[in-house]
């Protein structure tokens, strides 16, 4: 008896092409809306001044060189800025994972005492704050960490959404009996929470971890607020004084030939250190990208 082939392809109708057609046309686009200025700016980072300042960068670099970079790499107020940065971002992230670790575990127990309460305190810290002036007045006066390396670190150092996220992963992933059976073995709290959740929790500590660095490597308020000393700036603070501070004044028209220069290559310059404030995180991504799925289902979930 001849064996009858079945075809494993479910033809489309019309209909379903057509709306096949519109997805990819619209995630198309939305890919080029967001790679395009990306490439734009890594094209003009290694163009001349002058191919700049007149347009004629479109998409690869013209007139290439890297005079741009070792302008950027010269100034040494930048690399005192990075070596800040790299600072503040792995000595806040460090602590945002220990502290929200050591909130979330006993956040998660069902047998911790007044544990609604403490919940309840956690999150009105996300609605309600003092306000700017009570938090300048504690850091400042208080707490004395005005110009202080530890003015940027300790105030960041527990996010309430990173504890919510490290909360809800355990009680969702980490079952329950495994932690139990630990107890009655005689493994204490400290020991259930080293030994057993930590190495569990890899996935929410890889995605609390990059969600931080991220964070911290791009913000500038709280040092702009709190340091005065340059060379406690991070990179984000030296950039601003760079691109805003150092603009050009009618005071300072001298030859135009001169000044034309000196505005391409300022045009220059600020695409240069785009790319090299941003690199760092786009070098990490790769390496916890496979976390982000798992991440953003866990914040999605009630706990």
């Amino acid at each position: 008896m001849a064996e009858i082939g079945i075809s494993k392809t479910i033809s489309k109708s019309w209909d379903d092409r057509l709306f096949d057609f519109f997805v990819y046309f619209l995630l198309s686009a939305a890919l080029l809306a967001v790679l395009y200025p990306l490439v734009y700016i890594i094209s003009s980072s290694f163009s001349s001044p002058r191919a700049v300042m007149n347009g004629y960068v479109v998409l690869w670099p013209v007139e290439p060189g890297i005079s741009a970079y070792e302008a950027v790499f010269k100034n040494r107020q930048i690399l005192i800025g990075f070596r800040n940065s790299f600072f503040y971002t792995v000595a806040g992230t460090a602590l945002n994972v220990i502290m929200g670790m050591l909130a979330a575990y006993p956040l998660s127990r069902k047998n911790l005492l007044g544990r609604k309460t403490i919940n309840f305190f956690f999150i009105f810290t996300m609605f309600f704050s003092g306000g700017l002036i009570p938090y300048f007045l504690l850091i400042k006066d208080t707490l004395r960490l005005y110009d202080t390396p530890w003015a940027v670190i300790l105030p960041g150092m527990m996010s309430v959404w990173y504890v919510i996220l490290m909360r809800t992963y355990i009680q969702s992933a980490i079952p329950e009996e495994l932690i139990e059976s630990a107890e009655l073995d005689g493994s204490s709290v400290f020991n259930t929470l080293l030994r057993i959740v930590v190495p569990l929790a890899k996935p929410i500590i890889a995605v609390v971890a990059l969600y931080c660095a991220v964070a911290i490597w791009s913000s500038y308020f709280e040092a702009f607020i709190f340091i005065r000393s340059d060379n406690l700036n991070p990179l984000q603070v030296v950039l601003r004084n760079i691109l805003i501070l150092n603009n050009f004044t009618p005071d300072m028209m001298g030859d135009v030939r001169s000044i034309a220069q000196r505005q391409g290559m300022r045009t220059l310059l600020k695409y240069s250190i785009i790319v090299v404030s941003s690199a760092p995180l786009l070098m990490a991504y790769p390496f916890v990208q496979k976390y982000f799925v798992k991440g953003i289902m866990i914040g999605s979930l009630k706990g």
